[in-house]
């Protein structure tokens, strides 16, 4: 026999259960089938009716027992989340479920047996109610036990609470593991653990050994605290930093300057890969809360293991990024340098296979063609030998083979010969040219390597010059006196002798001067063309002050502002001051 939708049977089924609600709505109780609890839920856990034998023990009137408890929720389940989840399964999947279940009641906990059934709907109609029937299997009412194996209600709660914790600590690791995005990692990780422990703030602190503070990068906390994003913390001011960075164990302590309010409790986990502390997780709480278990000590530590993990590889990760974009870069330069270079060779040779090709081919009208054409093609050759000597010193540079001889240098001597090679050069451009040296009585000597040292300021001086179109060049140097002599190769030096190079020329742009000193970079391509030279000079003159114990710094405020190159190399001897008065270029300084 088939019943059909236009059977009477879901009328006649519709006309009991609207008897039995409407039953219920009028005096607050349902009909018990048998049954020591029943009652009816709607998709969201609200109660439409209730009856309970032991009522009497929640302390409800009977007649205001649904809107007491939809209004209060005084009597609900202990893990509502995980009990609505199965509401839903089951009004979805139309079957039926029994199982136990934890409900509190202000301090009170009891645990039913439950069998939950969906109230069939009309064909064609979404199921919206359960019946739900069930007993009482043990509970603790004020210090009274009712059935047997009865447990307390604060060993229940921190296992449901264990519980909870681990499916968080589960969750932040399938999430961790989806990215290697370090910001994302550490805000998801912040977020889950605030919003599921309901906490007052959680933030998380990269660390590093050789750093005595940490910054907060990531943050979760309450509507009413202030953000602590980008803040730096003292990690030798707290205590429990330092514990938890050296034990690798969770601390808890009452107290911190984390939140406003007055009685809470801070739990500081230090992040981990291979036993190398690389993190630190703050979580803030409410002190009444609850007071953490050994088990959930060890699930932060878990946490904080597998967060630890996860920072490593994705450091590892940006690490490798940034070396691969490093590498394709300096792939880029070097193909762009050697596009230059083979330009700045070829130009010379050409000169210089075009002034022989004449002479060679009698097309000089005279004597004095003819020497003059092997002049420039002379010329020619000695400018190609430089650009040689600069591809080769960079390549010894690179290999590590740059051997120097040092010996005591006059720095007079040095900056005759620089005026001598680069004054003609200035003037021909209509520059100023002026050379500066410090008032002493006496020789001022540096240890260094003469050829090498001229190499440097023929270079910067070269530079000068060629991107200076008005104005000048000057080129001084004073005396930087030290209390604590430096020492180069073993030896001891009163001080350094600090040679400076200022033009009036085009300049270099603020965000372009990291580019200088960088093997096989220029600042603009377009540049180097239209001046020509490799781009070679500034690296090799600052390895080869590096060498000889100096350093190389670059200054200049923006294009078309000029610049200023100084570079240092160790005094050999102190040279006799005329006076102070004499001297303004003179320094002493503290080293």
């Amino acid at each position: 026999m088939t019943i059909t939708a236009k059977s009477q049977l879901p009328n006649i089924f519709s006309q009991n259960l609207e008897s039995i609600t409407s039953n219920s709505k009028t005096d607050g109780s349902l009909p018990t089938l048998g049954a020591e609890l029943v009652y009816t839920q709607d998709g969201a856990g609200r109660y439409l009716t209730f009856c309970w034998q032991h009522s009497e023990l929640l302390g409800l009137k009977t007649e205001k027992i649904v809107d007491e408890l939809n209004q209060t929720q005084i009597f609900a389940p202990v893990d509502k989340v995980a009990y609505l989840e199965r509401l839903h399964r089951i009004l979805t999947n139309l079957v039926p479920e029994r199982f136990q279940c934890w409900f509190s009641h202000h301090q009170e906990l009891f645990e039913l047996d439950l069998t939950i059934s969906p109230i069939m709907p009309s064909l064609g109609t979404s199921a919206t109610t359960v019946l739900v029937m069930g007993r009482l299997l043990q509970a603790t009412l004020n210090k009274k036990q009712l059935g047997v194996g009865v447990k307390a209600p604060a060993q229940i709660e921190a296992a449901l609470r264990s519980q909870q914790h681990q499916k968080l600590v589960n969750r932040i690791t399938r999430n961790i593991r989806r990215t290697l995005d370090l910001d994302i990692i550490w805000q998801q990780t912040v977020d889950s653990l605030g919003k599921a422990l309901r906490l007052e703030r959680c933030i998380i602190c990269p660390y590093q050994p050789c750093h005595t503070k940490v910054e907060v990068k990531a943050e979760y906390h309450q509507p009413e605290l202030r953000s602590m994003i980008g803040s730096e913390i003292d990690i030798g001011s707290e205590p429990a930093f330092i514990q938890a960075l050296t034990t690798l164990e969770p601390i808890v302590m009452d107290g911190s300057g984390y939140t406003e309010s007055g009685q809470h409790k801070t739990l500081v986990v230090a992040t981990c890969y291979q036993d190398q502390a690389n993190g630190l997780v703050v979580l803030s709480w409410q002190d009444e809360c609850y007071t953490l278990t050994d088990s959930e000590l060890e699930l932060a530590k878990e946490a904080a293991d597998q967060l630890g993990t996860a920072i490593a590889h994705a450091t590892l990760y940006k690490e490798l990024e940034e070396a691969r974009q490093k590498a394709e870069e300096a792939s880029r330069l070097k193909s762009e340098f050697l596009a230059n270079v083979s330009h700045e060779i070829r130009t010379p040779l050409n000169g210089m296979i075009g002034f022989l090709k004449l002479i060679l081919e009698g097309m000089t009208d005279d004597a004095e063609e003819r020497n003059q054409f092997l002049e420039e093609a002379h010329q020619l050759s000695i400018h190609l030998l430089h650009i040689i000597n600069d591809i080769l010193d960079i390549a010894k540079i690179e290999a590590g083979k740059m051997e120097l001889a040092y010996a005591p240098v006059k720095l007079g001597e040095l900056f005759t010969d620089v005026e001598n090679f680069m004054r003609p050069q200035a003037e021909m451009k209509n520059l100023s040219f002026q050379m500066q040296m410090p008032a002493t009585s006496d020789e001022i000597i540096v240890q260094s390597n003469y050829q090498r040292l001229l190499q440097v300021m023929l270079n910067l001086v070269n530079n000068a010059i060629k991107f200076t179109h008005e104005g000048g060049i000057t080129v001084s140097a004073d005396l930087v006196l030290k209390k604590a002599k430096p020492q180069f190769q073993g030896q001891q030096f009163p001080g350094m002798v600090r040679v400076r190079v200022a033009d009036t020329g085009i300049g270099v742009s603020l965000d372009k001067q990291d580019k200088l000193f960088q093997l096989f970079s220029q600042v603009d391509g377009s540049r180097t063309r239209q001046y020509g030279g490799t781009g070679l000079g500034l690296a090799i003159s600052q390895k080869l002050v590096e060498a000889m114990g100096g350093e190389v710094h670059f200054y200049s405020l923006g294009e078309g502002l000029g610049s200023t190159v100084t570079f240092t190399v160790p005094l050999y001897q102190q040279p006799v001051i005329v006076s102070s008065n004499e001297s303004g270029s003179i320094k002493n300084g503290h080293g």
